[in-house]
Order: C-alpha cells, then sequence, then structure tokens
C-alpha cells in the first residue's frame, strides 16, 4: 500500500486558489483503515472556511462530509462497525467528523466530541505523515477509534454524504429538544440543516411546523420537507404577532443569525425549549431578555457537531425516509475533484443547500 499515490486538493489561505497534488499514501497505522473517496458535500463550515471567516491551521484538505469505500482495514482494527456489523473491502461507509481515545469522562456525559486531543477529518492541516484526512481527496485514512457505520448501497451518494454532518447534527438537536409529539416547532435557518429539522420533526409527531428565512426560495421548499408554515423574516412586518399566535414550543436555530436567535427565544410560550446549532462563526453578541427566559421558564440548549448515537440516528433516519422528502434535489451541481475551486466559487455565489464533489468514478 505504502507505493499507492492518491491526489489531494490543498486549501491555504482565503483568496488564494485551491492547488492539486499528488501525494503517497503511507502504510496503514494500528486500528487504521483505509477509504476511497466516493462523494463529498460542500458544508457550510467549509465555505466559512474558505471565505475567511473561521480560521482553520493551514494547508489543509477542507470537506468533511464524505462517503466512501473500503480499500484496506489494518489487522489491529476490531472489524466492525459501531453498530456491530462486520466490516469489509469495498463496505461503502461514513464515519463520524471527529475522533480520539475513548475519555470515559466525555462518554457519559454524552459528549465525545468534546474529547481531549480530539481529531476532526476535514479540518486539520497537513503534514508530511498525516495527509489524507479530508473530502477534496481521493483517499481518507480514518485513524484509530474512529465512529465508523456501514451504510446500505441503494442509497444515493448525494444523500450518504450528508450523514456524518447535517444530518447526524439536526439529529443531536433533536435529541436535545426532547420528545417532538404534538409540538409546535419553529425553525430559524432553512438551509440543509433547517429542512432536515423541518423533516425529522414531521416524522417525530410534530403538530406545526414553521420556518422563517431571509431567502423566499429557501422558505418555498422547506414545505416539501415538512413545513406547514412559512414566513420571510424581511417581508412580514407582523412576524412577531404571527408567531405568538402559533404558541411555538420548541425553536431550532440552524442560522446563527443574531437577529433569529432573539426571534426564537421571543417567540417561545411558557416551559419553550431553543436549541442553538448554527451560530458557529463569529457574530455579534445577541440581547436576551433575562426576566422573559426567568417568567417564561424557558430553557435554553447549544449543540456542536454531535455524540455517537446522533450519527446511527441520521443514518436510520435518511436510510428509511429519503425518498419521503425530496432529499435527491439537496445537491443543486455537482463538480470533479480537480474543478473543486469552480466548487466552492459556485457555492458561494448561488448558496445552494449543497454543491457536491463526485471522486472516483
Amino acid at each position: 500500500m505504502q507505493f499507492m499515490k492518491g491526489n489531494i486538493m490543498v486549501f491555504e489561505e482565503t483568496g488564494k486558489r485551491l492547488t492539486s497534488e499528488e501525494r503517497e499514501i503511507p502504510a496503514l497505522r494500528s486500528g487504521e483503515v483505509l477509504i476511497k473517496n466516493l462523494y463529498t458535500t460542500i458544508c457550510g463550515s467549509d465555505l466559512h472556511t474558505f471565505a475567511g471567516l473561521r480560521k482553520e491551521k493551514t494547508p489543509t484538505v477542507l470537506g468533511h462530509e464524505i462517503v466512501g469505500r473500503i480499500v484496506a482495514i489494518d489487522k489491529n482494527h476490531p472489524g466492525i462497525d459501531m453498530a456491530g456489523n462486520t466490516l469489509a473491502i469495498g463496505d461503502l461507509v461514513t464515519w463520524a467528523i471527529f475522533c480520539s481515545a475513548p475519555q470515559e469522562n466525555w462518554l457519559s456525559k454524552g459528549m465525545p466530541q468534546k474529547s481531549e486531543d480530539l481529531f476532526k477529518y476535514g479540518h486539520a492541516q497537513i503534514t508530511t505523515e498525516d495527509v489524507f484526512h479530508g473530502g477534496l481527496s481521493e483517499y481518507c485514512m480514518l485513524k484509530e477509534h474512529t465512529c465508523i457505520l456501514k451504510v446500505p448501497d441503494d442509497l444515493p451518494l448525494p444523500i450518504a454524504a450528508t450523514i456524518n454532518c447535517a444530518l447526524a447534527t439536526v439529529a443531536g438537536a433533536i435529541r436535545l429538544a426532547g420528545p417532538l409529539e404534538g409540538k409546535n416547532i419553529l425553525i430559524t435557518g432553512l438551509g440543509l440543516l433547517g429542512n432536515i429539522a423541518a423533516a425529522m420533526s414531521k416524522v417525530a409527531g410534530a403538530k406545526e411546523i414553521i420556518a422563517v428565512d431571509v431567502i423566499t426560495d429557501r422558505l418555498e421548499g422547506s414545505r416539501a420537507f415538512g413545513a406547514g408554515f412559512a414566513y420571510s423574516s424581511l417581508e412580514e412586518a407582523n412576524l412577531r404577532e404571527i408567531l405568538a399566535n402559533h404558541k411555538i414550543d420548541i425553536v431550532f436555530d440552524m442560522s446563527g443569525s443574531p437577529d433569529a436567535i432573539e426571534l426564537g427565544i421571543e417567540s417561545l410560550g411558557i416551559g419553550g425549549i431553543a436549541v442553538w446549532a448554527g451560530a458557529v462563526f463569529k457574530t455579534r453578541k445577541i440581547g436576551i431578555d433575562a426576566e422573559q427566559v426567568i417568567r417564561k421558564l424557558i430553557t435554553i440548549k447549544g449543540l456542536h457537531n454531535y455524540n455517537f448515537g446522533d450519527l446511527q440516528y441520521a443514518l436510520n433516519f435518511i436510510a428509511e425516509q429519503h425518498q419521503h422528502f425530496p432529499f435527491s434535489t439537496v445537491v443543486s451541481k455537482e463538480f470533479p475533484l480537480e474543478e473543486a475551486q469552480e466548487a466552492f466559487e459556485y457555492a458561494m455565489q448561488h448558496r445552494p443547500l449543497r454543491v457536491g464533489i463526485k471522486l472516483n468514478p
């Protein structure tokens, strides 16, 4: 294996083009698994790094929403996925975007994503010994202790690629919100996460699902994912009154916008729960009326990434539901790996739910 080579697309800094490099694939280390990447989708955090809104150690290989097939498994790997399924060469798999040595302290809290010495795929610096760890690459070397899950072969690759970020993150938000059956749900920010939240809420038995965004096209699309009401925060002059009439039980903010976060808190009824998952970039501080939070018994919960159970929930959900919602339309345009620069520029200009990078046909 040490004589195999693979291409990567390297990100160095904002404003500089991605460059293609061919690198030698090292021999597997203890417990590692080599993946041939098949499909990568460009996530919002990838765009934030590309645009300079967030900083990563560079040079790096961006892309963490990835799906691929197993090429090789080290003899010290247990040979099974998180669900106990036997892993074999050629299996289609997804994996958690983070890994670390098991740490009981964080595992017992259900927060393995906050473990010490965490490694994150698509966010790591290229070194002489460690190159293949992102989606803009022909291969990905999965480190020891990476949570792997087998993916059904009939699940379309553009959909499967979103399991280990967008879908799993929303699964985590759903977990934090608690039971949704019979509840009125407000979703602010109808990008991919917001639409997934609508679909998961629908399947979970929510009574009403209300979508709010600044982009009209996204609002219209949200109805197909389960939203029964869609309001533009730019066009509805009496939006706060409208939302108050919906008697909101739970609000999911997937936008990260301070205005949207404040709107959500104001819209919650007594005993309401706010789950924030979108604010993963620097922005202004939000303003909250503490008296109303206290008097209305409001709970605010933050989510960053997800835990292993959320990843399994995400896989189960999309395997069962992808044909019941228009997930096949999520990727608006595909590019080959060598045109990754053009893919990012397209995503920045048009802001679709996702742009795809198709690899290794």
